[in-house]
């Protein structure tokens, strides 16, 4: 039997609390990096005038002759620098505080690995836009969209599914990711993963932990000519094309803000929920999957189904924001039964 454990208030308020938090330190480290990285010194040239040089990604270039002007930005990027670092050391405190209260009301939910993974990726600006989440981890934003808990094997998951919007900008890749990629960046939080194949798309650790590179296939296989994976280097995940993504990815999107298991906040963005129970419910139906594929995907599809009609009742199946979706899919709508879920009888049970 589905059951959802509502959150107290308390748990909510400290949800809230933690997610206000976690976007000023977001915020704070996207400026402090795109304003402060690097570093700014006076130089002397061969003809011993002073001259003011900023280094970014290694690189030194010249910003004038010392001057009153080039004074002021000498002070005011040393200056500012010292104020952001203040502020982001004592959010970064104010995080610390926060983590084991979380895990004490027992708000922390995503696994460790995976929240570092999105985290990182979160990081270089590709959450969202080249990259979203998908498969059971987009359970912990729904549940937190609906201020519940999942009770339950659903949510136990050992790999993390990435959807790969292939039209992204590659100008979005900055340096230091696109050397190696997403397997570089893996490497870089747990050195232990390795491709499990070349030019495959799936990479595990020495625990068995799985991250998968997925993608849509496009509409015309033998012409298509869209990116599939991050980077040049031999080694890099290469997406690989499944039917029926091309649905997520056009689906409109959810985001929030949830907590892992040690108690800190991670942010990303997955499809609707919606889209996602529709989607999973067709999974369900593919003669060619596994059986007990099949059988994990109905079931997180009718949690999913019920957690809308419970919690989410604006979320409407038959919303003009669906119009995406092929309306073969949208039909399969009418097999979520409301109706059994909203004139469902009392439990006369306590929730053990």
């Amino acid at each position: 039997m589905i059951k959802f454990k509502t959150l107290s208030s308390e748990q909510i308020r400290q949800q809230v609390d933690t997610a206000q938090v976690y976007d000023v330190y977001r915020t704070s480290a996207k400026d402090y990096e795109q304003r402060f990285s690097g570093s700014m010194s006076w130089k002397k040239s061969t003809n011993d005038k002073t001259y003011l040089y900023k280094k970014t990604n290694g690189i030194w270039k010249s910003l004038g002759p010392k001057s009153a002007a080039t004074e002021l930005i000498h002070n005011q990027f040393h200056s500012g620098r010292d104020d952001s670092k203040d502020r982001m050391s004592r959010l970064a405190q104010r995080l610390d505080q926060l983590a084991p209260v979380n895990r004490a009301m027992s708000l922390g939910r995503v696994p460790l690995l995976t929240a570092r993974i999105i985290r990182a990726l979160d990081k270089l600006g590709l959450i969202g836009t080249a990259v979203d989440v998908v498969g059971t981890n987009a359970l912990f934003i729904y549940e937190r969209m609906a201020a519940v808990h999942i009770s339950g094997g659903l949510l136990s998951t050992q790999d993390v599914d990435l959807l790969m919007d292939s039209r992204f900008s590659l100008r979005l890749i900055v340096k230091d990711f696109s050397n190696k990629g997403l397997i570089g960046l893996l490497q870089k939080i747990d050195h232990s993963f390795r491709p499990l194949a070349k030019n495959g798309y799936r990479a595990a650790n020495r625990d068995g932990f799985l991250v998968d590179l997925i993608k849509p296939m496009p509409k015309d296989i033998l012409s298509s000519n869209e990116k599939n994976r991050f980077s040049a280097d031999a080694e890099d995940l290469q997406a690989i094309e499944i039917e029926g993504l091309s649905w997520l990815v056009n689906s409109p999107k959810a985001s929030e803000t949830v907590i892992d298991e040690r108690g800190y906040p991670v942010s990303f963005s997955c499809p609707d929920p919606r889209a996602f129970a529709l989607h999973k419910l067709w999974l369900s139906r593919r003669s060619d999957r596994d059986a007990a594929k099949r059988l994990r995907d109905e079931q997180q599809a009718r949690v999913v189904a019920e957690l809308i009609n419970k919690y989410l009742a604006h979320l409407s199946f038959q919303s003009s924001d669906l119009q995406a979706l092929p309306f073969a899919l949208r039909q399969l709508a009418s097999e979520f039964d409301s109706a059994a879920v909203k004139n469902a009888p009392p439990s006369l049970t306590p929730d053990w």
